[in-house]
C-alpha cells in the first residue's frame, strides 16, 4: 500500500468514524433534552444497568454500539464500568470476520466477552466510585427552563417553515448529515479488512461472504445506521432554532467534531505506517505464553488491522481460544479512538486495566489447557 492510498484510507475510516460518533451523539442530545435527561438520569441511578446496557451494545459487531457507550460515557450518564464492559465485550469489526470464519466460536467467544465484561464493569464502580469523572457537570447542559413547559420541547415550525429560515448551523448539519448518509449508502466509506495467512498471503474478508448474505457484515450495519442518520436529519429540519444553535452546533459539533477527527485521523497515519513494515504472525507462533502477552500488547491498538492475523491464526488451528480472547477482550477497534480525543485518562486507565486483565485470564485459560 502506497502512501496515497494510506492516505486515503485513513482519511475515509475517520471520516465514518467521526460521521459515526457525531450522528449518534446528536441523537443524545435529541433524546435527552427532549426528555429533560429524564431517559439517561435512569441510567445515572443504576450502575449496574449501566453497566449491563454498555456490555450489550459492546456486543454489536462493528464499532457502532462502542461509539454509543463512549459517547454516553462522555457525557457523565453512564460510568467508568461502564466503559470498560463495552471495551471488553466489544470485538470491533473483527466480530464481522469471526461470525463469518468461526461463527460458533465466535458466538462463544461474544458470550464469554459479555460476562467478563459485566463482572469486570461492575467491579470497577465498586472500585473507583468515589473517584470524580473526568468531564464536567456543564459538558452535557439540558437547559431545563427554557423546555419544561411543551410536551415536545425542540421540536417548533413545521420544516417547510424552518427552512424558509434556514440558518448558517441548520444548514451545515443537515447538509453534512446528508452527505453522510449518500456516503453510506453507496459504500464510498467501505474498507477492507485484510487478513495475513500463516503463509503471508493477503486476502480481504469479503471472500468469506462472498456468494451469502450475512445480516453481520459491515455492510448491513452501516446501512442500519444510515437509516438512524436519516432519522438524525428529520429532527434537525424539525427542530427549534435555538436547540439547533445551541445544543447541537455549540455543543456537539464546535466541542467535539474537530478533536475526534484530527485525533482519530492522526492515529491511523501513524497506525498504517507502523504496522507496514510488521509480520506479526512469525512472532506469535513461538509459545503459547509469548502470543498471550503479543495478543494483549497488539491489543492496546485502537485499530481492527493488527487484530485479524490472531483469527486467522485461530481458523488455521495454529493458536488456542486462549490467545484469540485475549486479543478479542484487550483491543477494542476504532471504538477507543474518540475516548483518546475526549478524554486521555481515561481511555490509558481502560486500555491498562483491560491490558492486566486480559493476560492475567488468558494465562490461566492456557493453564486449564483451554
Amino acid at each position: 500500500m502506497n502512501l496515497v492510498n494510506i492516505i486515503i484510507e485513513a482519511l475515509k475510516n475517520s471520516i465514518l468514524i467521526t460521521g459515526l460518533v457525531m450522528v449518534m451523539m446528536l441523537l443524545i442530545e435529541y433524546v435527552n433534552v427532549h426528555s429533560h435527561g429524564s431517559t439517561f438520569n435512569k441510567l445515572r441511578n443504576s450502575p449496574v444497568k449501566q453497566v449491563l446496557l454498555s456490555a450489550l451494545l459492546g456486543l454489536v459487531p462493528g464499532c457502532v454500539g462502542g461509539f454509543a457507550v463512549v459517547s454516553l460515557y462522555t457525557h457523565n450518564i453512564v460510568s467508568f464500568g461502564s466503559l470498560l464492559a463495552m471495551m471488553i465485550s466489544s470485538s470491533g469489526d473483527e466480530a464481522f470476520v469471526l461470525l463469518a470464519a468461526v461463527p460458533k466460536t465466535a458466538l462463544i467467544l461474544f458470550f464469554t466477552l459479555f460476562i467478563t465484561g459485566l463482572l469486570i464493569g461492575i467491579v470497577a464502580d465498586k472500585v473507583f466510585k468515589d473517584r470524580r469523572r473526568p468531564f464536567a457537570p456543564e459538558h452535557y447542559k439540558i437547559h431545563e427552563n427554557e423546555y419544561f413547559v411543551s410536551s415536545s420541547p425542540i421540536f417548533g415550525n413545521s420544516i417547510r417553515e424552518n427552512l424558509k429560515k434556514l440558518s448558517k448551523e441548520r444548514l451545515i448539519i443537515v447538509v453534512g448529515v446528508a452527505i453522510f448518509v449518500i456516503a453510506v449508502v453507496m459504500g464510498i466509506l467501505e474498507h477492507d479488512h485484510i487478513e495475513t495467512g500463516a503463509s503471508g498471503e493477503t486476502h480481504s474478508t469479503d471472500e468469506h461472504l462472498h456468494g451469502s448474505i450475512n445480516i453481520f457484515s459491515e455492510r448491513w450495519i452501516n446501512l442500519l445506521f444510515a437509516g438512524i442518520s436519516i432519522i438524525t436529519l428529520y429532527l434537525t429540519l424539525k427542530a427549534k432554532e435555538h436547540f439547533i444553535k445551541e445544543h447541537l452546533w455549540n455543543h456537539v459539533i464546535v466541542n467535539h467534531f474537530k478533536s475526534i477527527f484530527l485525533w482519530t485521523f492522526g492515529a491511523l497515519i501513524v497506525i498504517h505506517f507502523g504496522t507496514q513494515y510488521l509480520h506479526i504472525e512469525n512472532w506469535v507462533r513461538e509459545n503459547v505464553i509469548i502470543m498471550i502477552l503479543m495478543a494483549a500488547a497488539i491489543g492496546l491498538i485502537p485499530e481492527s488491522g493488527p487484530h485479524m492475523i490472531f483469527i486467522t491464526l485461530f481458523a488455521n488451528g495454529l493458536i488456542p481460544f486462549s490467545v484469540l480472547f485475549v486479543s478479542s477482550m484487550v483491543q477494542d477497534g476504532h471504538t477507543a479512538l474518540p475516548l483518546l480525543a475526549e478524554s486521555k485518562g481515561s481511555f490509558f486507565k481502560a486500555k491498562a486495566i483491560n491490558f492486566v486483565a486480559g493476560i492475567t485470564i488468558g494465562i490461566t485459560m492456557h493453564l486449564f489447557g483451554i
